[in-house]
């Protein structure tokens, strides 16, 4: 009997849902190297895992790359947890990351946030305590190795930018063992000689077992007791170590800390001579601006008849003394008829009026008798009338 073939199709998907099928194949934890490493513009990464003997296909879709936390290139070791898979289309098979981590770094990483942690309760990272970066400092001090392009890009960097600034290079290990105690010792020769006015704390790029020794508990202490503001440049833009935070300033790369550390003296200049072109475009504008005014004051009446505005005063004071007499005038009229109405009515009044009429007023010794009580026989009284007075005696009194 003549047996039965199958498509290529048919035999990719029967291998795939074997492996598919398979538990342990769904999710094996496996580490090796990166190779071939490719980063999508879709954001899923492409790349070969291997060993010394073998190597195997994978992949990392856009998703799971968002838990990572490093950025995985040719040559890394890494740890990957994910699901081996058949490509039915290109009959491949290949592990499908769900999550991957550095070889070796779970413990470094769980020390490095338990530090941080600690440091950031002391206080160590706090902004009041970060000082500022000098400005146009004389000499910026530079910690890092002596070979590397590290010094090569500042020196660069600063001479371009400032040629007088000197820079001045003390050595240290930038990783390995002990590396953090050289740079301790670093920190605090600059600090005890004062060596520079600002100093920068640089390195490249590595992994985090190379960067550990910025990492390091006596190294973020000596850069807080520092008191020489400290800039640092440890690693790459995203990499980001405990001397960050501690520092005064933190660079993404050494050649922007050099560019940090001080002005471009190009750019002062630039500045000092538009300054300069403005204040004499402000100066020529205000000149003129007083020159429109002298011409407009030399032009007014004030310069061309100086006598006529005090004529215009001697008016006004003319016009305000008749105004005044006026006044005074009317109020002289007025008391004078109030004097006169006052004097009327008091004449209406007056008792001697009412002699006119016939009446008389008794008097004694100047004092007005009204009862006879006030009078006795045989008292001498005074009798007024309209036209004199009349003395007599009392001879009766009668109620």
């Amino acid at each position: 009997m003549k047996p039965t073939a199958i498509t290529v199709s048919e035999l990719n998907k029967y291998i795939k849902n074997k492996v598919d099928a398979d538990e342990y194949l769904n999710n094996v934890y496996i580490k090796g190297e990166i190779s071939n490493f490719k980063h999508h513009y879709t954001g899923h990464m492409y790349f070969t895992l291997k060993d010394e003997k073998s190597l195997i296909k994978c992949v990392m879709f856009k998703a799971a790359t968002s838990t990572l936390t490093f950025m995985p290139k040719d040559g890394m070791k890494v740890l990957i947890l994910g699901t081996v898979s058949i490509y039915e289309a290109g009959g491949v098979y290949q592990i499908y990351c769900k999550a991957m981590q550095e070889d070796g770094i779970g413990d470094l990483y769980k020390a490095f946030e338990e530090l941080k942690e600690k440091l950031e309760k002391e206080g160590l990272f706090d902004k009041a305590h970060k000082k500022k970066i000098p400005i146009m400092p004389n000499t910026i001090g530079v910690l890092t190795s002596q070979t590397g392009a590290v010094i090569r890009d500042i020196i660069n960097v600063s001479t371009r930018r400032n040629p007088n600034v000197y820079i001045k290079l003390y050595p240290i290990p930038v990783q390995g063992k002990g590396a953090e105690i050289k740079i301790v010792e670093a920190i605090e020769t600059m600090n005890k000689y004062k060596l520079s006015d600002v100093i920068i704390l640089a390195r490249g790029g590595g992994s985090l077992e190379d960067l550990w020794p910025f990492n390091e508990e006596i190294v973020a202490r000596a850069i807080y007791a520092s008191e020489i503001p400290i800039i640092s440049a440890v690693g790459h833009e995203t990499d980001f170590t405990i001397a960050d935070f501690v520092a005064d300033l933190r660079a993404p790369t050494p050649s922007a800390a050099a560019e940090l550390a001080q002005v471009d003296v190009k750019e002062i200049e630039e500045k000092i001579n538009s300054y300069r072109n403005r204040f004499k475009i402000a100066l020529k504008k205000k000149v003129e601006y007083m020159r429109l005014r002298y011409e407009k004051a030399l032009a007014s009446k004030v310069f061309k008849e100086p006598t006529q505005k005090i004529n215009e005063y001697y008016m006004n004071i003319d016009i305000k003394l008749k105004n005044m007499e006026v006044i005074v005038q009317n109020k002289i009229k007025e008391a004078k008829l109030k004097a006169t109405n006052s004097i009327a009515r008091l004449d209406t009044l007056s008792p001697l009026k009412t002699l006119v009429r016939g009446y008389s007023i008794v008097e004694e010794k100047g004092k007005v008798i009204k009862s006879i009580k006030q009078v006795q026989e045989n008292d001498i009284i005074t009798v007024r009338m309209y036209d004199g007075r009349i003395s007599t005696k009392v001879q009766k009194v009668e109620e």
